[in-house]
């Protein structure tokens, strides 16, 4: 982490987005999974990423700080962003602003537009339309395009995200000149054996298998930095809160349902997943 106790508080301005459903844990703290000896239990299954795939997700916020620092003028230079969003998706944007103000010119935050929306909920696909019209503009330089989940993915179905993969697909295939970048959805406090946890692995397998690019926003939310995995932790982020009475933590002015601390990390894992696009190899 760039951040230091030595360091004056970071003040971000707040990003005013609708709001979506809360998360269905609420503000309660949840206990973190006890760890074995060979490591931490009741992990999500994982798959094997096939060449191509790049999955931002806990991990990239612990490499951060080997980002080089010529890689993020690469990445403005090189990269304009269409980002559909609503309130939970916000925290993104809020992380990227709590660095650049750490560092105006090192973490600058790149060139976006932004459209209040979101994926939706179950089989919803009414944010393609919306993203055709804008890269079909005349004189559209869009090269990246992200849309993320704000409560859509906890009540959805296998067919509902076959639905979301899909479009996400067929766009790449009629754009071929475009990032898009998948999203799994924020933690909702279910657990190990809740909704959300299944929908995010389909998300999660499908894109690995497939050599997709990923923010993984639900893993992000559920780790702690020093590696201790929180299966039943809610988008409030409760760990945080603990985690930054021990530990010097940037403040902000909002982010969107949660801490301080889960957009900063949002922020970083942004940066280290464009990093690699950009050619960096971690």
């Amino acid at each position: 982490m760039k951040y230091t106790a030595a360091s004056s508080l970071i003040l971000a301005v707040a990003i005013l987005v609708p709001g979506c459903g809360e998360g269905g844990g609420g503000s309660t703290r949840d206990a973190s999974v006890d760890q074995a000896a060979d490591g931490i239990v009741d992990l999500p299954a994982e798959t094997t990423p096939v060449d191509g795939a790049i999955l931002a997700d806990h991990a990239a916020v612990a490499a951060f700080d080997s980002i080089p620092a010529s890689t993020f003028d690469q990445i403005r230079s090189n990269y304009r962003f269409f980002y559909g969003h609503t309130s939970h998706g916000s925290q993104i944007m809020t992380g990227l602003d709590m660095l650049s103000v750490e560092d105006s010119t090192l973490y600058a935050v790149p060139d976006f537009d932004e459209v209040s929306d979101d994926l939706g909920h179950t089989g919803d696909v009414s944010w393609v339309p919306i993203t055709e019209e804008r890269l079909d503009e005349a004189g559209s330089d869009y090269n990246v395009v992200m849309w993320s989940w704000c409560g859509g993915c906890s009540d959805n179905t296998e067919e509902g995200i076959d639905a979301y993969l899909n479009a996400m697909s067929d766009l790449e295939a009629a754009y071929p000149g475009v990032l898009f970048i998948y999203m799994t959805g924020h933690t909702d406090g279910s657990g190990a054996d809740g909704n959300l946890r299944a929908r995010n692995a389909q998300i999660r397998s499908w894109c690995a298998a497939n050599g997709k690019i990923l923010f993984d926003f639900g893993d992000i939310e559920s780790w702690d930095p020093d590696g201790v995995y929180y299966p039943d932790i809610s988008d409030d982020c409760g760990w945080c809160t603990d985690w930054c009475a021990a530990h010097a933590c940037p403040d902000c002015s909002s982010c969107a349902h949660s801490h301080c601390y889960n957009c900063y990390i949002k922020g970083e894992a942004f940066w280290w997943m464009m990093a690699r696009l950009a050619g960096w190899e971690g």
